[in-house]
């Protein structure tokens, strides 16, 4: 190897180590402070995987990464690598095993267990949040920008920042990325979160009393659908079945499948049915305990019968009319 060769890698090794110790990440795999090499973890064609579920946020999606051989147990704090960098994380689940359907790969490490500084440099990193969303409001004035600031996070190297916001159309924030870059001294990411996102930053209560089911656990948004409403006989009011974000409410999507698998099976409102006491058209039904409520033809009495009493005539199609205003609530954004 020549001389000049040798030189330029000690600079290499040299420039790296500063690099490392100016983020104050070591990333390590064992007490001999050896850098992890991601090449052992290039992982094959497989049935399973051993993983460990970990969020970033108290209401977050859960990542799936490898525990390798460390003593993992839920509420444990480690740091793993991800797209945006080094990462602080919470493990929420124990180890276990997963196929490959339901895993992203390759499969990223576990790089350490989070020690007493790796804490409070991330709880440094949240402190900080306040005084940079004060910032970028100025600057956001300053560049006269119709935007609302949500939230903010370091990625816990502090090689990138990173902030939320919403807005109703298209915002050119080049201008403000320059200025934020210029006082942080770092990378800037804006990212425009929609209507649902919005809402899980902001809170607040539901039409049922209770405070946002994306601000206390969901950690996802599932898809929400008109049928799922018409399915569980709600009034198909725009003002009745939306939450506080405008869409659709989320907790339509809890029973759906209940109520789905009941549609199949109870007759509709306005249903001619066979009842005990003759013909009849349905007035009412309740999937719960699994009776129809029907206006007998003859006497028009109202009368309430098990399901197993009730005969379906003819099963029509599912079809129904969906107005613009409902269509508006069912769009994903």
């Amino acid at each position: 190897m020549s001389k000049y060769k040798k030189n330029h890698q000690k600079k290499q090794q040299h420039h790296n180590h500063k690099k490392v110790k100016e983020n104050d990440v070591l990333v390590t795999e064992n007490e001999d402070n050896k850098p992890i090499n991601e090449e052992l973890f290039i992982y094959e064609e497989k049935d399973e995987y051993k993983v460990i579920a970990v969020r970033f946020k108290n209401i977050g999606k859960k990542y799936f990464f490898d525990p390798r051989n460390l003593d993992l147990k839920i509420n444990d704090k480690v740091l793993v690598e991800t797209i945006r960098g080094i990462e602080f994380g919470e493990v929420v689940s124990n180890i276990k095993h997963v196929t490959k359907d339901e895993v992203f790969l390759p499969i990223k490490p576990i790089i350490r267990k989070a020690t007493e500084e790796d804490k409070e440099k991330y709880l440094q990193n949240k402190h900080e949040e306040g005084h940079v969303l004060e910032v970028c409001e100025d600057l956001v004035k300053k560049n006269e920008l119709t935007m609302r600031l949500l939230g903010c996070e370091y990625t816990f190297d502090r090689t990138k920042l990173i902030i939320y916001f919403s807005a109703e159309n298209r915002i050119d924030f080049r201008q403000l990325v320059k200025d934020l870059a210029a006082v942080f001294r770092t990378r800037i990411e804006l990212r425009q979160v929609g209507v649902r996102d919005a809402a899980k930053y902001i809170g607040g209560l539901g039409p049922c009393g209770r405070i946002l089911c994306c601000n206390t656990f969901l950690g996802n948004f599932d898809t929400v659908s008109i049928k799922m409403a018409k399915n569980q006989n709600l009034s198909l009011n725009p003002q009745k079945i939306s939450g506080a974000c405008g869409k659709l409410l989320c907790c339509l999507r809890y029973e759906a499948d209940f109520y789905d698998e009941m549609s199949q099976i109870m007759p509709r409102v306005g249903e001619i049915v066979l009842t005990p006491d003759g013909e009849g058209k349905v007035y009412g039904v309740n999937a719960l305990i699994d009776t129809v409520k029907v206006v007998i033809t003859e006497t028009s009495a109202v009368k309430t019968y098990q399901l197993k009493n009730v005969n379906r005539i003819t099963i029509d199609d599912d079809d129904f009319e969906v107005d613009e205003e409902l269509l508006e609530l069912e769009k994903d954004e």
